[in-house]
């Protein structure tokens, strides 16, 4: 068995969701957050590492040109039924690796952790859902597991645009198609497979990452056509995350983007995963903002506010969006993780609200 399939294998058996690959070191696989070195197998060498680059790229003249001129690649490499994410760049002028372990069977919504309101918005017609948090936060796995239940349940065209493609669905009652951006690939950007949206008849869009301005107008394009555009952005909070695409636009354009969020933005999600103190296994911490009238008019001022929109949902709990000072209240009432946890995720002037939900939620449960 070649090394680097070796090392895959040993990475699935352990369970872990991603492989490093760097120069001098032996390979350390990533377990629960935890970076471990797999303690048999010899440190790293330069000889090593291109023989993992030619097993990647396997004669692909696009990919190889890329990796060059850009001294990046992202692709994917299929083991055995495994598929796995991978990026290869330069340190020290020698390939580096990291390779994400994709499951090949994805999880049901339902064990996910995110609220049932997530799931209940993907039947409206037309709209902008969004899914964010941090690098590492679940949020491929929380979208496929979206798709995957659309496609069980209602009867829909579904088209994806991802970078890569990670999980491969089957159409099942709704037709699926997934497309693959970069060089060379099905479709070259995430703007021009978006703008192409609009001709090939599906009713929802999902957009694996909205980077730019570009990919965000096109996106408001097509929710404005009359579709439900499914996205992720890497932000740390729903507040955050409004506040990320009114940046996008010149400060003479933003009023324009509020007025078009506040009307079109149906639902934001963010999330988080945590270590549990009980069963040392990650822990989702869901964040929802559901926009009405309260929180579109907040997104319309004229002087956005972060804070502003974080105590809007905090008082909006009845029309199902969630706090997050609620989420953390609950996962440390019922055991899953630490007051220092929890407190490590917030604001300190907002350690007060959380130990008053806390205190309520203690109540509750007496009762």
């Amino acid at each position: 068995m070649l090394l680097i399939e070796s090392i895959i294998k040993q990475g699935i058996t352990k369970g872990a969701s991603d492989i490093h690959l760097i120069n001098g070191l032996r390979p350390i696989l990533r377990i629960a957050r935890n970076l471990v070195q797999i303690e048999e197998m010899k440190p790293m060498d330069e000889a090593a590492l291109y023989d993992i680059y030619d097993y990647i790229v396997r004669g692909n003249v696009q990919k190889d040109e890329e990796y060059t001129k850009k001294r990046r690649l992202d692709t994917s490499l299929v083991f055995g039924k495994i598929r796995l994410r991978v990026n290869c760049s330069f340190s020290d002028e020698v390939p580096i690796f990291t390779m994400r372990i994709i499951k090949d069977v994805l999880p049901a919504f339902e064990t996910l952790g995110i609220p049932e309101i997530v799931r209940s918005m993907t039947y409206q017609p037309q709209g902008l859902m969004l899914v964010t948090g941090k690098t590492n936060s679940g949020k491929t796995t929380t979208l496929n597991s979206l798709i995957d239940d659309i496609n069980q349940k209602q009867n829909r065209k579904i088209l994806t645009l991802e970078n890569p493609v990670e999980y491969r669905h089957k159409s099942k009652k709704s037709i699926i198609v997934q497309k693959e951006v970069g060089a060379g690939k099905d479709v070259e950007s995430f703007i021009s497979g978006v703008k192409n949206a609009l001709r090939e008849d599906c009713d929802i869009l999902v957009i694996g990452e909205i980077r730019d301005k570009e990919t965000m107008e096109a996106a408001i394009d097509m929710v404005e056509s009359g579709h439900l555009v499914i996205g992720t952005l890497h932000t740390k909070s729903c507040a955050e995350t409004i506040d990320r695409m009114i940046n996008f636009y010149e400060v003479r354009d933003q009023a324009t983007i509020k007025n078009l969020l506040s009307s079109l933005l149906k639902l934001v999600v963010s999330q988080r995963l945590l270590k549990s103190q009980e069963t040392g296994e990650l822990v989702l911490v869901p964040e929802v903002m559901m926009v009405d009238n309260t929180i579109a008019a907040c997104i319309r001022k004229e002087r956005f506010n972060i804070s502003e929109i974080e105590d809007s949902i905090q008082g909006n709990l009845e029309k199902g969006s969630i706090g997050l000072i609620n989420s953390l209240a609950n996962l440390y009432v019922s055991g899953k993780l630490s007051l220092e946890q929890i407190r490590a995720q917030i604001e300190e002037r907002n350690y007060e609200t959380l130990n008053r939900t806390i205190m309520q939620l203690n109540l509750k449960r007496k009762h």
